[in-house]
């Protein structure tokens, strides 16, 4: 099912605490960081804080601005984002701001929770998910119930390490302050835990006053028919590839990206790429890739298409090459259509030879976008 795009944001001291264990918060963002993260809210559908945060930090949630409030408006938004916390067990103080300041409230619990809020009476809509707390079943209702495209998280340490744990988060904002807490008892932003494998990926990093803000990507794929967030973003580069092609009325412009289990990238590759009338995306990027290369067998192929299972510009089809490089996990955003090739069934190839194929849908249009001259 589609999600909202999870942007995790967060700031903390030089040796990681989100604040210390003084009567007072630990203000570690600037002014003008302050202000940026305004308008990161007013970007957004929701913003979600966990229980934790409601109780150490009485926060509002609000987007201070008047313009940027207004520009929501002109744009036929609502002036504040929805805003969205989660607890299991639904024990939350009704007077606390969170209820009372900006717009709609959604708060995500248990059965047991739901039961427990709404004997106390919180002023918002009470979305029972089950006798357990369930993340993608959360995002699941954001996305599809309450037309979340675009989730701010804003904590606590609990939630955001939750979140990257389950390979949820999209992207994290974090900004480092130049202060030392050294306080062993102080919340730390994230906790002890299994967290996806590789590096994550730096792809802005900016000095604001005297804080420094830098982004980070998930980049190591799922297993399986397990869809990680990373898968998103291998995905969405597949289909930018695709953009890359030279325009042809006898084949499809396509877009492909090879990355290891531990979220290197392998190689990339476009239909048509280098002045071949005739190549494949998939068989241009594994043309670059040693055939002896080890990480293939784990390695997942992220295609714009679903890679073609008879073709007549080539012997080898582009499933064929996926199965005989070592590949076992292919995601793609669109099934071939029979354009060319009645009955194509790449994916069918693909799972008789022992590889998971996943199909995200929600770029579908994305991934037909450069090839709308062939339509009709």
């Amino acid at each position: 099912m589609p999600l909202p795009y999870v942007l995790l944001s967060a700031a903390v001291s030089l040796d990681g605490y989100l604040d210390d264990t003084g009567p007072e918060r630990l203000l570690l963002s600037s002014p003008a960081d302050f202000d940026r993260v305004d308008e990161v809210r007013a970007s957004v559908d929701a913003i979600l804080v966990g229980a934790g945060t409601i109780r150490a930090d009485n926060p509002r949630l609000l987007v201070n601005s008047a313009e940027r409030r207004a520009a929501r408006v002109a744009a036929g938004r609502t002036e504040y984002p929805l805003k969205v916390t989660v607890s299991a067990t639904g024990e939350l103080d009704p007077a606390a701001r969170f209820w009372h300041t900006g717009g709609d409230k959604v708060l995500l619990t248990t059965d047991e929770g739901a039961r427990r809020a709404r004997t106390l009476g919180l002023a918002a809509d009470v979305v029972p998910l089950g006798a357990a707390f369930d993340w993608r079943a959360a995002l699941e209702h954001l996305h599809d119930r309450r037309g979340v495209r675009r989730l701010m998280v804003e904590g606590g340490g609990t939630v955001h390490t939750q979140l990257l744990r389950r390979e949820l988060a999209d992207e994290l904002q974090l900004v480092l302050a130049p202060l030392l807490v050294g306080d062993p008892d102080a919340p730390r932003l994230f906790g002890p835990g299994g967290y996806q494998s590789g590096r994550l990926r730096l792809v802005e990093s900016r000095r604001i006053e005297d804080v420094v803000l830098a982004r980070y990507l998930p980049t190591a794929p799922g297993t399986g028919d397990r869809v990680a967030a990373a898968d998103r973003h291998w995905l969405a580069l597949a289909c930018e590839l695709a953009e890359l092609c030279p325009p042809s009325r006898t084949a499809f412009s396509v877009g492909a990206v090879v990355v290891a289990a531990d979220g290197t990238e392998l190689a990339r590759g476009y239909s048509r790429e280098g002045g071949d009338p005739a190549v494949h995306a998939e068989e241009a990027a594994l043309a670059k890739i040693t055939p002896d290369d080890p990480r293939l067998a784990g390695a997942t192929v992220y295609s714009s298409l679903e890679p073609c299972a008879r073709r007549a510009s080539r012997p080898v089809p582009c499933a064929r090459l996926i199965l005989d490089a070592g590949a076992r996990r292919v995601v793609t955003a669109w099934r071939e259509p029979d354009t060319f090739v009645p009955g194509a069934d790449g994916s069918g190839v693909l799972a008789a030879g022992g590889a998971v194929v996943v199909v995200l849908p929600e770029y579908e249009e994305r991934a037909k976008a450069p090839n709308r001259h062939l339509e009709g």
